[in-house]
């Protein structure tokens, strides 16, 4: 029995029109893919590049950690970042931020940022100067984004702790002795989005073991976890992580990101002090 044939609507020439059409189409989406890929790849290569390759590691009595987790939707990168450097005087930066964006320009402003703080604290250690002069540099480049940061100096020796925030999310701490808190202290803008902003620094002295966290937004608030909630449940962790090793609790940490429910990225940096070596003057403890 012969197979019936139906003719295809607008003849022969149409239907090869179509197919045409359609292979042009999926040439074209195919394209667009390997564009996407390749600015996801961009963007990666870029954050494993501008993130510190390592972390200081021989100062007395000191230990840092950290720990980055990437965004889980967009193009998977976003403008979280850490760092930490030691100071020509002998205390150590630490550096925390988030900047505006999920994306290739968010990436790339993350590294003028972190290098502008790096290039600023060489000239001075004061926090507060610190966020200024980068805040300053950021508009005087037109960038066109913000970011918020925390900037904190330390110095093992004195115990002494200096920190500045533009905009952030603040420190959480927690003692040997079963204190914790977060230290809600004044702060400025972000940098990037007003001139000669000032930043207010707190000044503390460390007078026993104690462990403080810098964090992004990532970590602590979501749609399904407020801020509030977020914090407590980083006090907690903290405070009943007192004898855990910097890089586990850091491990531990960056893990709350899980409970809020976020598609942002997270990062994470943990510093344990083991208190004043012996002839050190503390003047006062970390206040509640």
């Amino acid at each position: 029995m012969s197979r019936r044939r139906f003719p295809l609507p607008g003849g022969p020439d149409s239907a090869a029109e179509q197919l045409l059409t359609l292979g042009h189409l999926a040439g074209e989406a195919l394209e667009r893919v390997k564009l996407q890929r390749a600015r996801v790849e961009l963007a990666a290569a870029l954050q494993r590049y501008l993130l510190p390759p390592e972390l200081p590691d021989r100062l007395p009595g000191f230990r840092v950690a950290a720990r980055y987790t990437p965004a889980r939707g967009g193009l998977g990168v976003g403008g979280d970042w850490y760092d930490a450097f030691p100071l020509r005087d002998g205390s150590v930066a630490m550096a925390i931020g988030d900047v505006q964006g999920h994306d290739v320009e968010a990436v790339a402003f993350m590294g003028q940022v972190r290098t502008g703080l790096r290039a600023i604290a060489h000239t001075t250690t004061d926090p507060g100067e610190v966020l200024e002069g980068t805040n300053d540099l950021l508009l005087s480049m037109g960038c066109g984004l913000f970011a918020t940061c925390t900037f904190v100096r330390f110095d093992p020796r004195t115990g002494e702790l200096a920190a500045a925030r533009a905009g952030h999310v603040p420190i959480v701490w927690a003692t040997a002795t079963g204190r914790c808190g977060v230290a809600l202290d004044d702060g400025g803008l972000p940098l990037g989005i007003q001139s000669a902003e000032q930043y207010p620094v707190s000044r503390r002295r460390l007078t026993e073991p104690c462990i403080f966290v810098l964090l992004t937004d990532g970590v602590v608030e979501g749609p399904s976890c407020p801020l509030e909630r977020g914090l407590d449940e980083v006090m907690r962790m903290v405070s009943a992580g007192i004898d855990t090793g910097v890089d586990d609790l850091a491990a531990q940490v960056v893990q709350v990101a899980d409970l809020t429910g976020h598609s942002d990225d997270a990062a994470v940096l943990v510093a344990c002090y083991d208190g004043p070596s012996k002839g050190s003057l503390p003047d006062r403890a970390v206040p509640q």
